[in-house]
């Protein structure tokens, strides 16, 4: 299984991307849909409006973030659209998208963790 995490705004690498999931709220910023080449958009996987402004707004830690949004991950909703997520990187190359300026250390490499385990 191959889960990768790339910012959106990177050019798209058709030979390795597979399919493409934007896993933030909100669309990024100067950016247009086919310059995206995004496949989906699930929005049920993407952190809450209230957690982004907590953790942003200096709420509290990246442990603390971490483990607010894995609750998130765990309501139904969620929980199914993380599941077809984890169909779909069984069956090829699955690249999930931000537009964070560290995807690494950013709730993509959370969710890519959870996919690939």
């Amino acid at each position: 299984m191959m889960v990768r995490v790339r910012r959106v705004y990177d050019p798209p690498e058709p030979g390795a991307d597979g399919v493409r999931v934007l896993v933030d709220r909100l669309w990024p910023r100067g950016l247009s849909k086919a310059a995206a080449a995004v496949d989906q958009w699930p929005k049920a996987v993407t952190p809450s409006g209230e957690l982004r402004t907590w953790f942003h707004g200096g709420g509290g830690s990246a442990q603390e973030f971490r483990a607010r949004y894995e609750a998130e991950l765990a309501e139904p909703e969620a929980a199914a659209e993380l599941a077809r997520l984890r169909t779909l990187a069984e069956a090829g190359p699955l690249t999930l998208l931000t537009a964070v300026k560290d995807p690494a250390a950013s709730h993509a490499a959370i969710l890519a963790g959870l996919l690939s385990g």
